[in-house]
């Protein structure tokens, strides 16, 4: 006879049940429902992302706007891409440290993140505007604009995650040893 919580009965019972769950999947609790439907086949997720992508490029072109180039180098779209690094690292990582991917977190994360970050950063233009640099004959600042926004934000995007992590760590002192192995 075999034992209905033993992991490997579980297994060969149902071959998909030991498999981690991907978070933008709903979970029906009944089979007569039908399938899980991803998130991003969800018209209500998909209004999310929309609205956030929309007010996301429009900041980005508002700020696009105003802010000029300097010696043909698009210091408005490398400051975009690096604001928007660290915005996502602190939404993430906040919103990761709050639990689970479900509820409020998820909307926030579906609007915040995908949505506006996703409008607002451009990495499209930091390509055409690095090949423009590299056409016009100006290699190396070319390089180095491309080199310089990728790094600046990679960068960026960690020291989001460490001001959400030390912010998260000064609001909850008792739970400084989580994660600690």
């Amino acid at each position: 006879m075999s034992d209905p919580h033993d992991p490997a009965t579980r297994r060969r019972a149902d071959p998909g049940s030991m498999l981690p769950l991907d978070s933008d999947t709903e979970v029906s609790d009944t089979r007569q429902s039908g399938p899980a439907r991803p998130i991003h086949l969800r018209w209500r997720y998909i209004g999310l992302v929309f609205a956030g992508g929309t007010a996301g490029t429009a900041a980005r072109e508002a700020l696009s706007l105003v802010i000029p180039s300097i010696n043909g180098i698009p210091v408005a779209i490398l400051l975009i891409n690096v604001v928007g690094a660290l915005f996502l690292g602190v939404l993430l990582e906040a919103l990761a440290r709050r639990g689970a991917d479900e509820g409020r977190r998820r909307i926030l994360r579906l609007l915040l993140g995908t949505g506006f970050a996703g409008g607002f950063t451009t990495y499209s233009a930091l390509a055409s505007d690095t090949v423009f640099l590299l056409i016009d004959g100006d290699t190396w600042v070319g390089l180095g604009y491309a080199i310089t926004t990728i790094a600046v934000g990679a960068l960026a995007t960690l020291a989001g995650i460490s001001l959400a992590a030390a912010h998260h760590r000064r609001r909850h002192p008792d739970a400084a040893g989580e994660g600690a192995s």
